[in-house]
């Protein structure tokens, strides 16, 4: 009987390349063992890499790491088929060969923001070098709070080095678009229409709130926000809410998702329509006025529509706004409900008690009216009578 092999000697009998890596590349790795200059990390496929175990001392020189640890790092160079690495380009003795290596290769480098000056940012690099960030390379959305921005540390990229690295301007926009991208390439695979999504609200505006769905934005228009009129969307919502929607519509070539809160709202039209039949009276609140009628509010999400004929009395009138006010509240009867179209045609209550009561008030009226006495006849007449 064959011997059954583990998978570590199945593994160790695999013929694996030597993974090739691009300078600049980012990795996460194990550590895998520390000397006393260099720590040494987990490429796979049997390889190592190192860097310089200066780059992760704090400052009073203790060791930030151990073995069986997990760090992010930067593929640098290759020297006689060993890998050398970097978790920062700023540990370097020779600060400029870094920063001309980091604009060379597009390395990134973390910095922190020193302050706000003319057309951007300060960026302290080191204790003796700092570089200029322009306010549009600061981020890839709006800046609305400088501050928020001071004191922080980024990854930055090199994107212009001149004059023996007195003149270094550095920018955020390619790594975040970078990010974007994958972020982007991966949600791509995984959100499709009729999904349910949650995220957060990062800004409310007058026709809708935009969504973070983790890596891209989707918009939540206020006709989807409910099922009732909404006024002022930010009544509902503020930027940080959390927010479950479901995905209505995708246009990946313009990276647009569109939103529906009130999807996942039973819709109150089946509960109204069970409660209410035709000819029922019901008390609702007038919300917008047309040429053609006012929409009355009968329910939080149900409208009807009373159309202007109902609304004259017997005079002509060319909007509803000249017989009613929005926001009024009304009583009305339910003519007609459409269940196919979903629509519910009004009348005013009374309409048809005022049309009966005239009828009958008239007939009233001919009771009190004195009867006519009977035609005399002709002059001939009269004169055979007298005979």
């Amino acid at each position: 009987m064959e011997e059954t092999k583990s998978f570590a000697e199945l593994l160790n009998e695999t013929d694996l390349k030597p993974r090739m890596f691009k300078a600049g590349e980012r990795i996460e790795a194990v550590i895998v063992n520390i000397t006393a200059d260099w720590i040494f990390i987990d490429l796979g496929a049997k390889s190592e890499g190192y860097l310089d175990k200066k780059e992760l001392l704090d400052e009073d020189g203790n060791l930030t790491v151990k073995e069986g640890d997990s760090i992010t790092a930067y593929f640098l160079s290759s020297r006689h088929g060993e890998k050398l690495f970097t978790i920062r380009l700023l540990t370097s003795k020779n600060v400029n060969d870094f920063l001309f290596d980091a604009y060379e290769s597009q390395i990134p480098l973390e910095a922190t923001v020193e302050k706000e000056i003319k057309g951007g940012f300060s960026v302290k690099i080191n204790q003796n070098v700092s570089a200029f960030c322009p306010y549009s390379q600061m981020d890839i959305k709006k800046i609305d709070d400088v501050t928020a921005y001071v004191g922080q540390k980024f990854e930055f990229a090199v994107i212009e080095y001149s004059e023996n690295g007195r003149n270094v301007i550095l920018s955020r926009r390619p790594l975040l678009e970078k990010i974007e991208k994958e972020k982007i390439a991966g949600l791509k695979n995984s959100l499709q229409p009729g999904m349910t999504v949650s995220g957060a609200v990062t800004s409310v505006q007058k026709f809708g709130a935009f969504i973070d769905l983790g890596g891209i934005q989707g918009l939540l228009p206020v006709s989807e926000m409910g099922w009732g009129r909404v006024e002022d969307p930010k009544v509902l919502y503020a930027p940080g809410d959390n927010v479950e929607a479901v995905i209505i519509n995708i246009d990946w070539e313009r990276n647009r998702i569109t939103l529906s809160a009130k999807a996942t709202l039973p819709n109150p039209w089946d509960g109204f329509v069970r409660k209410f039949t035709e000819g029922s009276l019901i008390k609702g609140k007038v919300s917008n006025l047309t040429n053609f009628g006012a929409f009355v509010v009968l329910e939080n999400g149900v409208e009807g529509l009373l159309h202007i004929s109902k609304l004259a009395r017997g005079k002509k009138i060319k909007h509803a706004g000249d017989a009613m006010k929005t926001g009024e509240e009304i009583e009305v009867k339910i003519e007609k409900i459409d269940r196919e179209n979903r629509k519910i045609s009004l009348d005013l209550a009374g309409n048809d008690k005022e049309t009966s009561t005239a009828a009958g008030d008239d007939d009233d009226f001919r009771k009190y009216i004195a009867k006519s006495p009977k035609a005399m006849g002709t002059l001939g007449d009269l004169i055979k009578k007298k005979k």
